[in-house]
């Protein structure tokens, strides 16, 4: 009798320390999987740094990444005269972010054929409200012809590549657009007042009053988010100058004085008209 439970005693005993040995034994090998094997082979924990591939040719772009051990996938396309056909325009994910190892990333290229768009009617519109209408439209205002005419500054014909055009003919986004305006039966006009102005909004004006931008002198720091705004002009608002003339202006933030030569060089000019 004791010699059988002695037996049984010692098989339980083995049975125990097997399965005690193999519990050990399937802990390491399933530690080693997850933190071990599976993390080299989807290379855990490592990330990529996603490079800037805005402004890129389209023909660049692959060895670029490749490079990189990243991929690309064109998913939109959109138009813009700032670059050439089939340049980067828009990524996913932005630049600086961190992926995995062969991501995709997303990108909008430019077209290479722009899209088209209605000529809007500026025929017997003021030439600063036709100024607005191109820009809105994504259109860009050309060359302008004085006509005999008794309205100052308003629109009697349009023109594209030298052709008189109708309006609600299709054609390119970004294309120039000339006018015949009337010269208002005068060769002078006042100098518009564009102190404070951006200069964007000062051209709106300037143009309208058939005059030409001069030199743009850069006043001190023009860093950071504040407005650049117009903050002298010559000649002064408000004085008669010739149909054609150029207006000079001085920009920078709001409050920059201007400096004192150029005070002085703009005395002396006045002065001598």
């Amino acid at each position: 009798m004791k010699s059988t439970i002695k037996k049984y005693t010692s098989t339980l005993g083995g049975v125990l320390i097997s399965l005690g040995i193999t519990s050990v034994v399937g802990l390491i090998l399933l530690l080693f999987y997850f933190y071990v094997y599976l993390p080299s082979a989807t290379n855990h924990g490592e990330t990529i740094t996603v490079p800037s591939v805005e402004g890129l040719n389209i023909s660049e772009l692959e060895d670029f990444l490749v490079k990189r051990n990243l991929r690309y996938e064109v998913n939109d396309s959109s138009y813009t005269d700032d670059y050439p056909p089939l340049t980067v325009l828009r990524q996913f994910p932005a630049a600086g972010a961190k992926v995995k190892e062969n991501r995709v990333i997303y990108i909008s290229i430019n077209r290479v054929t722009p899209p088209t768009v209605p000529l809007p009617n500026l025929v017997d519109g003021s030439l600063i409200n036709a100024e607005a209408v191109l820009r809105g439209n994504e259109l860009k205002r050309g060359r302008i012809q004085l006509v005999r005419g008794p309205f100052l500054n308003l629109v009697k014909e349009m023109r594209f590549e030298g052709e008189k055009i109708a309006p609600g003919t299709r054609i390119p986004k970004g294309s120039i657009i000339d006018l015949l305006v009337e010269d208002g039966g005068s060769n002078t006009v006042p100098a518009p007042d564009v102190r404070g102005y951006t200069l964007e909004d000062a051209k709106i004006p300037i143009f309208g009053s058939n005059l030409n931008l001069g030199e743009i002198h850069v006043v001190g720091d023009t860093t950071g988010r504040e407005a650049i705004v117009v903050l002298k002009q010559k000649p002064p608002a408000y004085q008669n100058i010739k149909v054609g003339d150029v207006v000079e202006l001085w920009v920078g933030k709001k409050g920059t004085p201007v400096p004192e030569e150029e005070e002085e060089e703009l005395d002396e000019i006045d002065n001598q008209d």
